[in-house]
């Protein structure tokens, strides 16, 4: 049952556009989240099929080649999203930077839920469990656009690829666990998979909804010239 501090799952309807911000400057919400979030969720079609993808990514508030911020991807020529991308480019992407800790249910069997309460007794287990109701942020941000591959050996592939491989080298203890989607480099460095091959696609980040925990939602829109809007939206 719904209360004051519980709303609903349909709190907000959503099926239209929702409390809708327009402005020449992203949301600081949306800018926090697309810094502090690791992997984002890109979504694409064949026409027929959804596909959704767990990818590393780089944001930028601008390039010198764009003056709208970008997300920085990079995927195998032969990939499904690849395929999707060339016959489709139309995508979503989803952004949250909340820590997925998921708690120990009670199967009704009388067997262990999932996961099992062992697997949340330790200290660090707690600490990680509890962090989704800490101060790293509250919403997520889905982006609507469309994706474009950057031409092969040009100079703003290489560049975007550069930075893209910057963003997601990280420093780690020697022992440490290898996140997903990387391989561990010379020293401690990890090196996402990324090689001459890859392909480096951009979507410029225009239009989107902010999602809070509560259900609440909002439309965004990123209009550098006054006159111009993507989907109509009136602030």
């Amino acid at each position: 049952m719904a209360d004051g501090t519980n709303p609903p799952l349909s709190y907000e309807a959503s099926a239209t556009t929702t409390h809708p911000h327009i402005g020449s400057s992203l949301l600081p919400e949306v800018i926090t989240c697309l810094k502090n979030s690791r992997y984002l969720h890109l979504a694409t079609s064949d026409g027929l099929t959804p596909h959704v993808s767990l990818m590393s990514y780089t944001y930028l508030s601008e390039t010198p080649f764009d003056a709208y911020p970008v997300i920085i991807m990079t995927t195998n020529p032969s990939s499904r999203k690849t395929l999707n991308l060339e016959a489709n480019p139309r995508v979503s992407l989803l952004v949250h930077d909340w820590v997925s800790h998921r708690p120990p249910t009670r199967a009704p069997s009388g067997r262990d839920g999932s996961p099992p309460p062992a697997a949340t007794r330790s200290s660090l287990a707690s600490l990680l469990l509890n962090l989704n109701t800490s101060a790293l942020s509250s919403i997520s941000t889905t982006i609507t656009g469309t994706a474009r591959f950057l031409e092969c050996g040009s100079e703003e592939e290489r560049w975007c690829k550069d930075r893209h491989l910057e963003n997601n080298t990280f420093v780690t203890a020697p022992n440490e666990e290898i996140p997903f989607g990387q391989r561990r480099g010379s020293g401690v460095a990890e090196t996402p998979m990324i090689d001459d091959n890859s392909r480096v696609v951009i979507v410029q980040v225009r239009e989107g909804r902010i999602a809070d925990w509560k259900g609440g939602v909002r439309d965004w829109q990123l209009v550098r010239d006054g006159s111009e809007q993507i989907n109509g939206i009136v602030s």
